[in-house]
């Protein structure tokens, strides 16, 4: 039986179905459907279900309460066959949950490498979570949002359906995202939202080259100046900074938008 085997509690429950590596450490009480599929090296400390068809990789750990693969929150579903898949390296915290995806959304929600999902985060149906993002205390996704590479997402976000978060972007605590989050921007709603310019402190810590931070201050600067439309300020940066791949990462990001994106340069708050 699966259950005998070293470093699977007695405790647990899981069917016979499911597809375990052998040095898979999974502690009591959790319980594990069919459909999962669990790779090398990953740890479940206790209390964790993994529902439907779940595909978790090597090396995550996965802290008590945690729910993933259940139902989407969504009353289209009808049970069908849709999937969560999740990579390698994650650090799964207390009470996170994951839906696995809707046939209208594609049927996939779906996690990269390396990624730090605090306590209570909520990943909706039909995600996209890229790697080595932080995912802040109560942070909740709703469905269909894409969140990009190197991402942090503070505590008690909330992302609107079909938003996309840009790559290296950093959101401060409490913003309710209903647009688009430019790449490399630090973004924050205390009462509205605003941006208030490249993240320079991420990207060094990133390791992105000192000449394309550089190309990025000054390619929000034209974005975010007063009186100028983004129709405009995307024509002068590419006039001016061409050049620089990260910068052409941000205006592609810009221009392939569907909900529009935060482009109101940020101050210190009146009230």
């Amino acid at each position: 039986m699966i259950q005998t085997m070293i470093g699977i509690d007695p405790l647990t429950v899981i069917h016979p179905g499911a597809q375990i590596a052998d040095d898979v450490s999974i502690g009591p009480y959790c319980v594990i459907g069919e459909h999962a599929w669990i790779g090398r090296g990953t740890r479940m400390v206790s209390h964790v279900t993994i529902d439907g068809w779940t595909e978790i990789g090597e090396e995550n750990t996965i802290f008590p309460f945690v729910s993933i693969g259940a139902p989407p929150q969504d009353l289209k579903y009808a049970g069908e066959k849709t999937f969560v898949r999740i990579g390698n390296h994650n650090s799964i915290r207390e009470f996170v949950t994951i839906h696995r995806g809707t046939k209208g959304g594609g049927g996939l929600t779906q996690i990269g490498n390396g990624n730090l999902l605090m306590a209570y985060t909520h990943i909706a149906h039909d995600c996209s979570v890229g790697n080595r993002c932080i995912l802040g205390n109560a942070a909740t996704l709703a469905g269909h949002v894409e969140i990009q590479d190197d991402v942090t997402l503070s505590a008690f976000c909330g992302v609107h359906q079909h938003c996309r978060l840009g790559r290296h972007a950093f959101i401060g605590g409490y913003t309710v995202i209903t647009k688009d989050v430019l790449p490399y921007s630090k973004t924050v709603a205390p009462r509205s939202t605003s941006v208030y310019g490249a993240n320079a402190i991420g990207l060094c810590r990133q390791r992105i080259p000192s000449d394309s931070i550089t190309a990025l201050q000054k390619a929000f600067r034209m974005l975010l100046v007063p009186g100028r439309n983004t129709t405009q300020a995307l024509e002068e940066i590419e006039k001016d900074l061409h050049d620089d791949s990260e910068v052409q990462h941000l205006v592609a990001f810009i221009r392939t938008s569907k909900r529009g994106v935060y482009a109101r340069a940020g101050g210190e708050d009146k009230e």
